[in-house]
């Protein structure tokens, strides 16, 4: 036989159920399972390209759609042709710290780069730009990255934000028949400076060129690589088994993709 509650229980008992039932009305005692805002969407044209962003983890869709809905500047690069067959460019975009190494020890560029986890890097471009790259996204063709870091130059205030990179990457033939890669890309750059919002107007020209000639010149840099490799392939593999050594893995497959290619 169950025990009555005793008035003062009962009194107790209901009190705390309105607090409850306040609580859940201010949002102040939440489900166990994530609320996704419906604005949280993505478009999926970039660049004029169509991206798969429904398969984008909804863990980063409101992470992305701020960002891009918010954007300072928007830029597009490319196509860019790469000198790279398709097996070594995916290797040394999926492995920043070893193409950093590598442009560095042939006095291409003066990049450095550090894995901070799967997926996640951190970089330096030598000019003033530096930060953390996540990959959010990738398939045979695609790559979705959210970068978080600063920039310091003369010309600008010294600047912090976050921006979403949407990658394209194509094969193609070159004119010699050689395998290539044509890589477009489409980034949203955010301010986090609340100083410079009301000076945007007037910024996101020098911003947005700033953020445009970087995106190219990464591009272009990889793409001068790949001329070194196409052309210098013993040279380059000797740039790499320099000290301090790379992994064993890297320079096996180095040693492998170099030989399969032609000097033009």
């Amino acid at each position: 036989m169950t025990a009555e509650l005793r008035p003062s229980q009962s009194a107790r008992t209901r009190k705390i159920i309105v607090v409850v039932v306040v609580m859940l009305g201010l949002g102040l005692v939440s489900d166990v399972r994530p609320v996704w805002p419906s604005r949280c969407t993505l478009s999926p044209i970039h660049a004029g390209l169509v991206f798969p962003v429904e398969k984008v983890d909804r863990a980063w869709l409101c992470r992305l759609h701020s960002i891009i809905d918010n954007a300072t500047t928007t830029n597009t690069v490319g196509p860019i042709r790469v000198a790279l067959p398709e097996s070594l460019y995916r290797y040394l975009l999926d492995r920043p710290p070893l193409a950093a190494t590598l442009i560095r020890r042939l006095g291409l560029g003066v990049y450095s780069s550090e894995f901070k986890g799967l997926g996640r890097f951190w970089g330096d471009d030598g000019a003033g730009t530096k930060g953390i790259v996540e990959l959010v996204y990738e398939d045979p063709t695609s790559r979705i990255y959210v970068l978080e870091g600063t920039h310091e130059s003369r010309i600008l205030p010294d600047i912090s934000g976050k921006a979403v990179v949407f990658l394209r990457m194509g094969v193609v033939r070159d004119s010699e028949n050689r395998e290539a890669i044509d890589t477009t890309m489409a980034a949203y750059t955010r301010l986090d400076n609340r100083v410079l919002s009301g000076l945007v107007s007037l910024l996101r020209p020098l911003i947005g060129g700033v953020a445009g000639g970087k995106l190219k010149r990464g591009i272009e840099t990889v793409n001068r690589l790949g001329m070194e490799m196409r052309q210098s392939p013993e040279p380059v593999l000797s740039k790499a088994s320099e000290p301090p050594a790379l992994s064993d893995v890297d320079v096996a497959f180095l040693r492998k993709a170099l030989g399969g290619l032609s000097s033009p």
